[in-house]
């Protein structure tokens, strides 16, 4: 029997993308000064499918919407690192845009969650 979150769309697209953004992180490199950033991004992109998990084992829609919000936040906070990485020349034009065009899809779907569990 797999776990709720399991089920939802958005919740594997979001591990996808994890593993995109930390396969990116790991061909970067750069001296050991800015290895923070490196693990900040890892974070971020983790987090997103692990807000949508925790959102769906809450008991309430409108903890899960919660959690939602969070997801989106830590997206919008991996594309910024993501900005921050390709304005430095940590990675390519093709791979930024990949990634964002990837995340703009993940947006628009947890965008359709949230407008899903609307409370009454």
């Amino acid at each position: 029997m797999p776990f709720g979150y399991e089920e939802l769309k958005v919740w594997d697209r979001a591990v996808s993308f994890a593993v995109m953004v930390i396969d990116t992180s790991e061909s970067i490199d750069t001296s050991r000064q800015h290895y923070r950033l490196l693990e900040q991004i890892e974070a971020a992109s983790t987090s997103i499918a692990m807000n949508i998990a925790e959102g769906k084992g809450r008991f309430s829609k409108k903890e899960f919407k919660h959690f939602c919000y969070i997801a989106r936040g830590n997206l919008y906070e991996t594309m910024t690192l993501l900005e921050i990485f390709h304005r430095k020349g940590w990675i390519s034009s093709a791979k930024y845009n990949e990634l964002k065009a990837e995340a703009i899809e993940i947006a628009a779907m947890i965008k359709g969650l949230i407008n899903s569990l609307q409370t009454e």
